[in-house]
C-alpha cells in the first residue's frame, strides 16, 4: 500500500490520516508511491516491448489501463480474487471512440480472470511478461510456499516484476507494524533477497534488486520504500518448450474480455485506408484546380501548355527528400475532360497510405467497392470539380 498518497479512507495503517497523528513524520512520495511502481513497469515495457503481459493480483486494473495502449503488447490479462472489482473496473478497459478512428497496427485482447495466483491455468502459459505489484505479502504462508511452483515454474514467463513493502522503511511512520490490514509478513531486503535468490536458482532465473520511494535525508541507510525484483528467465528455448508440452487447464473463470480495432483486421485496415485516400485525393483535387487558375491568369502566351502539373504543385505536404524523390518518380495525376484520375502508384508513394498498403494489387482489392476506379484498375477517378467548389467567378 501507498505511503500518504490521498485522504481515501482505507485498512492501511501508513495510509491513515498522518496529521492527526503525528504531523512531522508525514512522508509524502512525488510522485505518489503507486504512480511510481507503475512507473516501473512501464519503462521496463519500452525496453523489452512484451507482447502478452498479465498482472497477478490486478485490483482495480489501474496498471492495465496504463499498459494498454502500448503498441507492442497484444494481449493484456489480469487475474484477481475479488470478482466484484473485476466486473466493476473491466468497462475502463475498453476501446475509446477515437481507437475505432485511429486504430493500432496490432491486435489487442484484454481478458481479466477470477481466480487465485497460485492456481494453475494453461491460459497464461507463454506470457513475456508477469508482474505481481504489492501481491505476495497478502499472500498467507501455504499460499505463498505455492507461489514460486506456480508463477515460475509452471507459468514460466520470460520476466516476472515483484514488488513488495521494504520494512526497513517502517520505522520513519507513526505506529506503524504493518503497512495494511491485510498484510500477513512485511520483509526486510535480506529476507526479500534471500527468498528471491533461492526462487531464481530453482527456477532457473536470474534477479536484479532495486526499488521506488527514495526515503528522507538522512535515513538512506533504510532503503527504498517499496523493493523490487526483476526475474529474467535465463533460456527462452526452455520455456518456449515447456509450454508446447503443458495440457490445456483452464481453472480462472474469465469475467470481461474486449479486442481492440487494429490495422489486422481487414474491415478497419479498409475503412482507414479509404479515409486517407479520399483526403489525399481530394488534396490532389484541390491542388491540380490551384494550378489550372494560375495558368489560366498567366495566359495562353506563358509559355505552360503542358497540361501536366509541375510535379511540386501536387506535393503540397511536408516530405523529406527521400519521400519527395519516390513520390515524383511515380506517375503525375492528369485530366480527361472533367475527369481527375489520380494513379494507384502515386497513391502507394504517399506515406500515410504507404504505411496502410505497400502493395497495389492488394490497395485496389480494399478500395474498390469504395471508390470509383479507372476502366483498367490503374487509378483513382473524381470529378474535378464539385458543386461546392469555391470559385471566384461566383462572386
Amino acid at each position: 500500500m501507498d505511503v500518504a498518497e490521498n485522504n481515501i479512507p482505507c485498512n492501511s495503517v501508513v495510509d491513515d490520516n498522518f496529521e492527526e497523528v503525528c504531523p512531522e513524520k508525514v512522508i509524502r512520495f512525488k510522485p505518489p508511491l503507486y504512480k511510481q511502481r507503475y512507473q516501473f513497469v512501464r519503462d521496463l515495457v519500452d525496453r523489452h516491448e512484451p507482447k502478452k503481459v498479465a498482472d497477478l493480483g490486478c485490483g482495480d486494473t489501474k496498471l492495465l489501463k496504463l499498459l494498454k495502449v502500448y503498441p507492442c503488447i497484444q494481449l493484456l490479462v489480469g487475474v484477481d480474487i475479488n470478482e466484484e472489482k473485476l466486473h466493476s473496473n473491466g468497462h475502463y478497459l475498453s476501446p475509446y471512440l477515437g481507437e475505432f478512428v485511429k486504430p493500432r497496427d496490432l491486435d489487442l485482447t484484454v481478458i481479466l480472470y477470477h481466480g487465485s495466483v497460485v492456481e494453475k491455468d494453461s491460459r497464461l502459459l507463454g506470457f513475456d511478461l508477469i508482474t505481481c505489484i504489492e501481491l505476495i505479502e497478502h499472500l498467507n504462508s501455504d499460499d505463498l510456499a505455492k507461489f514460486p511452483e506456480v508463477v515460475f515454474g509452471y507459468l514460466s514467463p520470460s520476466m516476472v516484476v515483484i514488488t513488495t513493502p521494504n520494512a526497513e522503511f517502517n520505522p520513519l511512520f507513526p505506529t506503524v507494524s504493518l503497512r495494511d490490514a491485510d498484510h500477513k509478513f512485511e520483509w526486510s531486503r535480506k529476507e526479500f533477497q534471500t527468498w528471491a535468490l533461492q526462487v531464481a536458482n530453482c527456477y532457473n532465473y536470474c534477479v536484479e534488486f532495486t526499488g521506488v520511494g527514495i526515503p528522507p535525508a538522512g535515513s538512506e541507510h533504510v532503503g527504498y520504500c517499496t523493493q523490487i525484483g526483476v526475474f529474467r528467465k535465463n533460456s527462452r528455448k526452455l520455456a518456449e518448450s515447456r509450454v508446447s508440452q503443458q495440457h490445456d487447464r483452464h481453472v480462472y473463470k474469465a469475467v470481461y474480455t474486449t479486442s481492440y480495432p487494429s490495422l489486422q483486421q481487414e474491415r478497419v485496415l479498409k475503412f482507414v485506408l479509404v479515409g486517407e485516400l479520399l483526403i489525399q485525393v481530394e488534396h490532389l483535387r484541390l491542388r491540380y484546380q490551384r494550378m489550372l487558375r494560375e495558368r489560366e491568369e498567366l495566359g495562353p502566351n506563358s509559355g505552360h501548355r503542358d497540361a501536366s502539373p509541375a510535379p511540386h504543385l501536387l506535393l503540397g505536404e511536408v516530405f523529406t527528400e527521400a519521400e519527395k524523390a519516390r513520390i515524383e518518380n511515380t506517375p503525375q495525376p492528369f485530366c480527361q475532360g472533367e475527369k481527375f484520375f489520380i494513379p494507384l502508384r502515386r497513391l502507394l508513394a504517399y506515406p500515410k497510405l504507404q504505411r496502410l498498403c505497400t502493395d497495389e494489387e492488394r490497395m485496389r482489392s480494399l478500395i474498390a467497392d469504395s471508390v470509383c476506379l479507372s476502366s483498367d484498375g490503374s487509378a483513382v477517378v473524381v470529378d474535378l470539380h464539385n458543386s461546392w467548389d469555391y470559385r471566384p467567378e461566383d462572386n
